[in-house]
């Protein structure tokens, strides 16, 4: 990727680079030599995040897929994939093939495929990558019969690979009972167009941080998930040489990761898909790793690597600053981003900002910082003045820009990462 102009927060007046020069350029965030607003990544969190999640599932036995679609980043993926992930999670074919392209050859589509260009398109990417393969999801008799009819009107021999997924009521996708999933696997194993890898499940859906309320709930739901596994396998529906069980977002993962473990006689596999682990965040997924690190008595568990670095353009009220950031640059669905860190142009480091400082709005590009305007001049927002926040929910942060520049914890920039949304 080059970075030139058209890339938010590259100033207009350098000449473009190679992505990979990023970290060359000397650039220091605090100095103002990017432009703001500027979403950036702290590597010693990035890392931190990577080596927590790996000690996490080797200890117990467990692979990850980390979902995809949260940075939509290949460089991300590579380091995730060199940090010991099993494969990459993806919500759709698009989405995967921005993995293939980059050299991810274990792909779970997360999701039903079932449109007949997705499924030309996934054809066409199992035949254009040598040792590529991809799961995706089935939950109806329905898309079953539209991969039928695709592989006859195309006259194809691709056989796809499929995982069953198990639904919650009131939920999204996923069949229901047992019986419905057990029917389903049956007409699987008799297809010519598809066949069975395994089981899957979302439980992202159950989480409150009432911690007895959502151990039962996703006892429950995992048990159903060793229930239909164990079904299919005597009844001889599997036809893969290992079966993969896999579940895990980023809320309540540890309680997914007790019940993973696939109770079988044959070679199988658990897979967390966690997504959200890598950046973490400040206020979302910051408190459902806190009551993850209460049930297992953690000092430590991820940390936050995703800010938003913007600037004091105006006080025009008392109580009130306006920062240049706004909803075309950070997540706002869950929570309004979080005040972090206050800097002047040039200084060599930050310092915490007041508890009083809160932003309540934003607009398409800007932000309202409010302030208590009774506290001592010290405590307030001055124009010019940079501010760093956290935010909360790093997938709607990411899908808001085309590279993010990876900083030490002096602000300076020493690698960059493409995003593809």
């Amino acid at each position: 990727m080059q970075l030139n102009a058209a890339c938010k927060g590259y100033p207009l007046h350098l000449d473009p680079i190679d992505l990979k020069d990023a970290g060359a350029q000397g650039w220091r965030v605090l100095q103002g030599d990017l432009s703001f607003p500027l979403a950036v990544l702290k590597n010693s969190a990035l890392q931190h995040n990577l080596n927590w999640m790996k000690n996490f599932c080797q200890t117990r036995g467990l692979d990850i897929a980390p979902h995809g679609k949260t940075t939509m980043s290949p460089e991300l993926y590579a380091r995730q994939l060199a940090a010991g992930a099993w494969g990459i999670s993806f919500a759709n074919v698009f989405q995967a093939s921005l993995g293939a392209r980059h050299g991810v050859r274990r792909i779970i589509i997360a999701n039903q495929v079932f449109q007949a260009v997705d499924l030309d398109s996934l054809s066409a990417l199992l035949s254009e990558h040598a040792g590529l393969r991809v799961f995706f999801l089935i939950d109806s008799l329905a898309q079953l019969h539209l991969i039928e009819e695709w592989r006859v009107h195309r006259q194809s021999s691709s056989v796809f690979t499929v995982l069953l997924e198990l639904g919650i009521d009131g939920k999204r996708t996923g069949c229901r009972d047992h019986q419905q999933a057990l029917t389903l696997a049956q007409c699987i194993r008799r297809s010519p167009a598809v066949q069975l890898a395994g089981i899957e499940c979302y439980e992202g859906a159950l989480a409150t941080c009432n911690h007895a309320q959502d151990q039962a709930s996703v006892a429950a739901l995992m048990a159903r998930v060793q229930q239909m596994a164990m079904a299919c396998e005597a009844n001889g529906y599997f036809e893969t040489d290992e079966v993969i069980l896999t579940a895990g977002g980023s809320a309540i993962f540890d309680l997914v990761a007790q019940h993973l473990t696939p109770h079988l006689s044959r070679p199988a596999r658990g897979i967390l898909r966690s997504g959200c682990y890598l950046t973490h965040d400040h206020v979302q997924y910051r408190q459902h790793l806190r009551c993850i690190g209460e049930r297992l008595n953690l000092r430590e568990t991820l940390r936050p690597a995703i800010e938003l670095v913007s600037a004091v353009q105006s006080c025009p009220e008392p109580g009130l600053a306006i920062l240049c950031m706004g909803k075309r640059d950070v997540s706002y669905d869950l929570d309004m981003p979080v005040p972090q860190w206050r800097s002047q142009i040039g200084d060599i480091q930050t310092r915490q900002v007041p508890a009083h400082w809160v932003v309540s709005d934003l607009n398409d590009q800007h932000a309202y910082l409010r302030f208590d305007a009774q506290s001592t001049p010290d405590q307030h927002p001055e124009v010019g003045q940079l501010v760093g926040c956290g935010i909360s929910h790093a997938c709607t942060t990411f899908d808001k820009w085309r590279w993010m520049p990876v900083v030490d914890d002096a602000y300076l920039v020493i690698d960059a990462v493409s995003v593809n949304f």
